[in-house]
């Protein structure tokens, strides 16, 4: 699976279960009409629990420049405090989960169905709102590291 480009995401959540933030890769857009996207966490995280008892995530589409904190967010020595309280800038949207201000785009969900499938839960969440930046690039993760795409290379021509 190391050979399967993919985005990096900072999925949040925030509710009576409390805060919560991951680094994920297993995001997918499911549906346009209703705007509908998936996620996959493993059985064993503790943000499956939260998210389910909050019943709303959010997925934070990251840039190039996000890499530490996605870094951050992905070790689990890192307290969630500690996760929240690094240089980013967080706000809410609709369901109340954190938002990085400066996410190439934010989806805020409100989780619309679960499924168990082997080792991870499948959350299915209709986007509720959304916030988008203007930064044109993406943070991708390739053979165990990350990438940028979308920037302009400089080929010294």
């Amino acid at each position: 699976m190391a050979r399967l480009g993919a985005a990096v995401n900072i999925i949040t959540t925030d509710g009576t279960a409390g805060p919560y933030g991951i680094t994920a890769s297993a995001v997918c857009s499911v549906s346009d009409t209703p705007p509908t996207i998936l996620v996959c966490v493993n059985r064993t995280s503790n943000a499956n629990a939260t998210m389910k008892a909050n019943g709303a995530f959010c997925v934070n589409i990251l840039s190039h420049r996000h890499q530490e904190i996605a870094g951050r967010f992905a070790n689990r020595a890192v307290s969630i405090s500690e996760r929240f309280a690094g240089d980013g800038q967080w706000t809410k949207l609709a369901t109340g989960s954190p938002v990085m201000v400066d996410a190439a785009v934010a989806l805020d969900c409100r989780i619309v169905d679960v499924t168990e499938i082997g080792t991870h839960t499948v959350f299915f969440g209709e986007v509720q709102d959304l916030l988008i930046s203007d930064q044109s690039d993406a943070l991708i993760y390739f053979e165990r590291d990350y990438h940028a795409v979308g920037l302009a290379i400089d080929d010294g021509a």
